[in-house]
């Protein structure tokens, strides 16, 4: 799946997964936290890309993710991509084919979402503020890279980067701690998921089983048959799925602002 298809299938699924939330467990979320969680949610369903570098001294090249910050970002993904390709040599078995790149390898596996879920809370917890600040920065960088992708390119990386500065600071200022700041391991976390559910109807697929071998086989990459696998930028992808997830989205954000909207104006249902 392309960047702008990941980034509303994050979207979409915290905004539903809150509606739920609310509807059925009584969880009820202020306007800000519903919105923190879905820029993300929406930036963790970019982020298991970072293993897809481009030209650094260029800034050309590289997955959406790997451009949302210039070159900085273009580099990290650089270094990602040598990381998952270097555990991917040195875990392959006999049968596993040789690979000159790590895209779709160690980020694109379950034990790689728990870790960078947990990862996100555990920074949180022990850094407070400037994790914080530091983590609502890259993802809401990410979530416009790819939320507003054509926006985005015209921008230029030194706007989205000012912004998301800008986004998070103001934010941390507002978010409380007691309930907003666990929420932010969660919504990384399930944007990763998110993320390889994905790729998984696609027809490359993904390392879901890593590291439990199978045959001769560590990195065995599971997807779907070619005869109905989606194809990255085709037009069931542009037009069927991105349009299901933006009416998931847009229905699911009505639910869940339209109670306290009408309560503002003293209006029963």
């Amino acid at each position: 799946m392309m960047g702008p298809s990941h980034a509303l299938s994050g979207a979409a699924v915290w905004l539903a997964g809150s509606w739920a939330l609310d509807k059925f467990a009584g969880y009820e979320q202020s306007p800000l936290l519903i919105a923190v969680g879905t820029a993300v949610c929406a930036g963790g369903a970019l982020f298991p890309d970072l293993d897809m570098s481009g030209k650094v001294t260029r800034n050309k090249g590289g997955a959406t993710v790997a451009r949302t910050f210039g070159v900085a970002s273009l580099f990290v993904a650089e270094v990602i991509e040598k990381l998952s390709l270097g555990v991917y040599h040195a875990t392959r078995r006999s049968d596993d084919p040789d690979r000159e790149n790590g895209h779709r390898t160690l980020t694109h596996t379950l034990p790689f979402t728990a870790l960078v879920g947990w990862g996100t809370t555990a920074l949180c917890t022990a850094y407070g503020k400037w994790a914080v600040i530091g983590i609502l920065f890259v993802m809401i960088g990410l979530a416009l890279r790819g939320l507003f992708d054509e926006w985005a390119k015209r921008a230029g990386w030194v706007l989205v980067t000012l912004i998301s500065a800008a986004a998070a600071y103001g934010v941390y200022l507002r978010l409380p701690g007691d309930r907003g700041y666990p929420l932010l391991g969660l919504a990384v976390g399930v944007g990763c998921l998110v993320h390889l559910l994905g790729d998984l109807i696609t027809r490359a697929g993904v390392p879901l089983l890593w590291p439990i071998p199978t045959g001769r086989r560590m990195w065995r990459m599971i997807g779907l048959p070619d005869s109905i696998a989606l194809r990255a930028g085709g037009a069931v992808e542009v037009y069927v799925l991105r349009g299901a997830f933006m009416v998931v989205s847009l229905l699911a954000a009505t639910g869940l602002l339209a109670p306290s909207v009408l309560r503002r104006f003293n209006i029963e249902v």
